[in-house]
């Protein structure tokens, strides 16, 4: 067989293969093991500090972080807690339903994934991040993760009921 009879055969294939692909339903990946592993451990920093509470999981906040994980996603302007819009963490809490108060850490990685461990190690080593997680009074969070080829972000939104 030819090349040539190989390759016309092989263009409809290819054509319909192309198709199937273009017109699959895309996956949404959900990073709840990542995310919940968050949430454990800064539970774990807390008791570390002598906390005694429990660190419960909020949709409220869930729903800001994955507000503010989609904007740092895709604005590569972004780094920290205002959003491309202007808002801060409290002001994306509030518009999600939440009544506390709230403050906020973020992770970014240069890289398709993130793990546990390279957030912490973003985190615990920032003074102001780690007041933030060891603070006995942030009894609520919410946690979202997001990744594109270069980029992985983790937006953790904790909350003090009110």
């Amino acid at each position: 067989m030819s090349a040539i009879s190989v390759g016309a055969r092989t263009l409809p294939v290819l054509a319909l293969v192309a198709g199937a692909v273009l017109t699959a339903p895309t996956a949404n990946a959900d990073n709840i093991r990542l995310n919940n592993s968050v949430i454990a451990n800064v539970y774990t920093i807390q008791h570390q500090a002598g906390c005694t509470n429990n660190v419960t999981k909020n949709p409220q906040l869930q729903l800001a972080a994955e507000w503010h994980a989609n904007d740092v996603l895709n604005n590569r302007a972004l780094d920290g807690d205002l959003g491309s819009d202007g808002s801060t963490p409290q002001s994306r809490a509030a518009a999600a339903g939440y009544k506390g108060t709230v403050s906020q850490t973020v992770a970014i990685n240069p890289a398709l994934a993130i793990n546990g461990i390279e957030i912490m190690n973003q985190w615990y080593y920032r003074p102001d991040y780690m007041a933030i997680m060891s603070n006995c009074a942030n009894t609520q969070m919410g946690v979202w993760s997001l990744n594109s080829l270069d980029r992985s972000v983790v937006v953790a939104v904790y909350g003090i009921p009110g």
